[in-house]
């Protein structure tokens, strides 16, 4: 046939090409040249070992520079304006905070110790939480962060996955660690070639001595996904003690210090608490709403509450304490998936606020992305006050509201979060000020699903509606802009389940602490759910059963309580 006719051709063509010696050496040598680039190539993406590679940001934010300023510092100047934007900060300067130290750091750099981690596989409002966690961790346990290596973030624009991204790109993290002394953090690159080359990690039940993968220190994901961090991960957890903690079961008891007697205390007190003998009922979730534990109380009053339906401690006993490595898993059989104040629990109530106020003041978004949040909040102001007479709004001050309604991926995992907008309505408008111009952060992208408050009045605007203050901004960058605008308005309705809307809250919280606004004293706000709706309207202890799906007034009320105390 026809086929068989071209293929013996073909054949025929090569062999007598082939016959040619100088064409043969040129074939092999191609073929060769072929092979080797990719060799090459794969080395480069599975982490070939570069001495001379320099880290480089894949510049989700534009012109990041490298951080020179102080932390509590905010100017917009080199960042595109505002002139004045002052009214996002929500943090505080305390200099004496700079000083501390956990009493479990290790006493010298020869017997320095590491946390790494495996960030959360979601989006990154969850990648956050576990980055929060960790670094928070890593503080108190006196232990130097390896952070992971670079990755995509989910779920950013429209469902589509960012290109990859380091935690450098979101916060001042170099400042950070040279501000504080407590702080010690070193890349995925330079924990393999200082611990892992040098021969210093060692198979954990074996007690041999194992290297990285491949000898390879520098790990990069590519845009087709995570699965290639999969043998790093294998080897962190080989090396390294991996705690199977269950947040919505647990906290983790964090000892006052290394005396002999402070991993007892938390025992005992633990003990007394679920079998009655401290003098108090099993606590319930009830017992403290609107009822908050005294920031300052004693160590059984605060455990009650922290553990609330929560039925065990973990502890952060010797055996963790001696291990050089922990290592935090990320996958569907173990997640840390929590707010570091809702699983970290101090046996010392100062080093508990400590750490709230290091996450605050500290673990802040960057500036290029705070000030272009900063000029859209003040766009959006303007157009508030010119609409002020013409839709008889009382916001001549230029406020407006604000909502984050959720779509598309929750209608599978959340149903009862997914109302028509008949029904988004009807739960709003009583909080909602007549006419007010009303800022919708979304992920529907149909525009139209909102008309019906631009039929009863509202002028609603999205973030596209002031992309031309955004020049050079990635568009990945896009929702936690959302998040920074919604925090400053009047009144915000968020959807539940959402950590989005969760972390949207926790910055309301932060300001509303900071200018000892309306609800300061239990940590409430002017915000509500479609679902759930009073959930923030009262003082709420942690419910271990939904710690990821919304944030609690513990992790901002009261926390500058006793700071000058710290030291002593």
């Amino acid at each position: 046939d026809v086929a068989s006719l071209v293929v013996g051709r073909a054949k025929d063509f090569l062999q007598k090409v082939l016959s040619n010696r100088l064409v043969r050496l040129l074939f092999y040598a191609l073929l060769g040249l072929h092979l080797f680039v990719t060799l090459i190539f794969v080395g480069y993406t599975l982490g070939t070992s570069l001495s001379d590679y320099t880290l480089q940001p894949h510049g989700l934010s534009y012109n990041m520079k490298k951080d020179t300023h102080p932390v509590a510092q905010f100017n917009c100047a080199d960042h595109g304006g505002p002139l004045d934007p002052q009214e996002m900060v929500y943090w505080s300067d305390i200099p004496g905070d700079s000083s501390y130290v956990s009493p479990l750091a290790p006493p010298s750099e020869a017997s320095e110790k590491f946390l790494t981690m495996e960030p959360d596989f979601a989006g990154w409002n969850n990648v956050r939480m576990s980055f929060e966690t960790a670094l928070v961790m890593s503080i108190a346990t006196g232990r130097t962060l390896v952070l992971p290596p670079e990755q995509q973030m989910r779920n950013t624009v429209n469902g589509v996955n960012s290109q990859v991204f380091g935690f450098h790109e979101f916060f001042h993290l170099d400042a950070i660690m040279k501000e504080n002394k407590a702080f010690k953090f070193v890349t995925m690159e330079e924990f393999l070639e200082k611990e892992g080359l040098a021969g210093r990690l060692r198979e954990k039940h074996s007690n041999i001595i194992i290297y990285p993968p491949g000898n390879a220190t520098y790990w990069r994901v590519p845009r087709n996904g995570i699965g290639q961090y999969f043998p790093l991960f294998e080897y962190l957890r080989s090396v390294a003690i991996t705690p199977e903690w269950d947040a919505t079961k647990c906290a983790l008891g964090i000892p006052r210090s290394k005396k002999a007697g402070s991993i007892e205390e938390l025992h005992t007190t633990f003990h007394s608490i679920m079998d009655g003998s401290y003098g108090k009922s099993t606590p319930t979730l009830e017992e403290f709403v609107d009822n908050p534990t005294k920031v300052n109380a004693s160590i059984a009053d605060r455990m009650r509450e922290m553990l609330a339906n929560r039925k065990q401690l973990c502890f952060y006993d010797k055996q963790l304490q001696q291990a050089k490595v922990i290592h935090l898993r990320a996958d569907f059989k173990v997640r840390l998936l929590s707010h570091f104040y809702a699983f970290l629990f101090f046996a010392d109530w100062k080093q508990d606020l400590w750490s709230k106020r290091f996450v605050r003041d500290h673990l802040r978004i960057r500036d290029e992305i705070s000030c272009a949040a900063a000029r859209v909040v003040g766009a959006v102001r303007d157009r508030s006050r010119n609409n002020h007479q013409q839709r008889n709004a009382s916001s001549p001050e230029g406020l407006y509201d604000s909502m984050h309604v959720r779509r598309n991926d929750f209608e599978y995992q959340y149903r009862s979060t997914q109302l028509s907008a008949d029904k988004l309505y009807s739960m709003s408008k009583g909080k909602l000020e007549k006419g007010s111009v009303l800022f919708i952060a979304t992920d529907e992208k149909d525009k139209g699903f909102f008309k019906i408050f631009k039929k009863k009045g509202h002028d609603v605007v999205f973030l596209d509606d002031f992309l031309p203050l955004l020049p050079n901004t990635n568009p990945h960058l896009y929702p936690i802009i959302d998040q920074l605008i919604a925090s400053r308005s009047r009144v915000f309705i968020g959807t539940y389940w959402s950590s989005f809307s969760g972390y949207i809250n926790r910055l309301r919280g932060y300001h509303v602490t900071k200018n000892k606004l309306k609800g300061h004293e239990k940590g409430t706000m002017e915000s509500w759910y479609f679902s759930n709706h009073e959930a923030m309207r009262s003082y709420q202890p942690v419910n271990g059963q939904v710690i990821w799906g919304r944030e609690y007034p513990t992790g901002w009320r009261d926390i500058d309580h006793g700071f000058d105390e710290l030291m002593q």
